[in-house]
C-alpha cells in the first residue's frame, strides 16, 4: 500500500533517498525498484532484519535496476545518524503521530535534506482518525501507538516553521477509513470477525489487481475520506 506519489516527489534513478521509519518497507521498496540508492531507517531491528531480506531477494531476481543500491539501518527520529544534506529526498510516512517530540524529528528530517530535496510527510487524516479514537481506546492506547491526533494546519506550521517550503497536499486511502472504523467498533484485534476478513479480502484484492472500479472510487473519494494525508515540501536553496 503506497501512500506517497514517488514522481510528485521527484525520485529518480540514483537519487539518495531517506525512508525514516520505513517499518515494513512498502515505501523503500518502491523506491529501490525505481533505481534510487536507498536508506531504510527504523528503530525496530525485528522489521528491519525482514526489509534486508526482500532488499536482497529484490536483487537477486532483477527487480532493481543495475547500480540500485539499498540498505538498511537502525536509527532514532531524534537523532538522526546521518551528515547534514546528506538526502536528496526523505519520506516520513505514517511515523510523526508516534513520536512525543514532534517538533525535534522534523528538525532533524529537515537537517539531513539537501537544499533543494524534496520530502514527503504523511499521516493520519484529522476527522477519519477522530472516529477511531472514539470508537476503540485500544487503537490508539498501545505501546508506541499514536499519540496525538494532527490538525493539518498545526502540522504544515510545523513543517514550515523547521524552514521546509510547503508545495502542496493530498489525500490517500479512502478505502482503509471505513476497514479501521469497523476494526475499531469490533476490536482491533479481533481478525475473525467475519465483516473484518471480507473487508481484508478486498484490501488485498484491491492492493494486487489495482481494478479500474477501487481506482476510479479513491479517485472520487480520497478527497472526503481518505485516511491519510501528504504533505510535499522542499528545503529551500537558501
Amino acid at each position: 500500500m503506497i501512500t506517497i506519489d514517488f514522481d510528485r516527489l521527484g525520485v529518480r534513478p540514483g537519487d539518495h533517498v531517506l525512508d525514516m521509519g520505513c517499518g515494513a518497507g512498502r515505501h523503500a521498496f518502491e523506491m529501490y525498484r525505481r533505481g534510487a540508492d536507498v536508506v531504510a531507517l527504523d528503530q525496530n531491528v525485528g522489521e528491519l532484519e525482514t526489509v534486508a531480506q526482500t532488499f536482497e531477494a529484490m536483487h537477486s531476481s532483477a527487480q532493481v535496476p543495475r547500480g540500485a543500491r539499498a540498505v538498511t539501518q537502525v536509527g532514532d527520529a531524534l537523532a538522526l545518524p546521518f551528515e547534514d544534506a546528506e538526502f536528496d529526498h526523505v519520506i516520513a510516512s505514517e511515523v510523526l503521530e508516534h513520536i512525543p517530540q514532534d517538533v525535534r524529528a522534523i528538525e532533524e528530517l529537515q537537517r539531513v535534506l539537501k537544499p533543494g530535496g524534496t520530502i514527503a510527510v504523511s499521516v493520519p487524516r484529522r476527522w477519519p482518525e477522530r472516529i477511531c479514537w472514539a470508537l476503540s481506546d485500544e487503537y490508539h492506547e498501545v505501546e508506541g501507538g499514536h499519540v496525538r491526533i494532527y490538525d493539518p494546519k498545526d502540522l504544515a506550521a510545523k513543517l514550515t516553521a523547521a524552514g521546509l517550503r510547503l508545495d502542496g497536499k493530498d489525500y490517500a486511502h479512502s478505502l482503509h477509513s471505513a476497514y479501521w472504523w469497523l476494526k475499531c467498533a469490533v476490536g482491533v484485534d479481533n481478525t475473525e470477525n467475519p465483516l473484518v476478513r471480507a473487508y481484508y479480502k478486498l484490501l488485498v484484492w484491491d492492493i494486487m489487481k489495482r481494478p479500474w472500479p477501487t481506482r476510479m472510487f479513491e479517485t472520487l473519494f480520497d478527497p472526503i475520506a481518505g485516511k491519510s494525508i501528504v504533505f510535499y515540501l522542499t528545503k529551500p536553496l537558501s
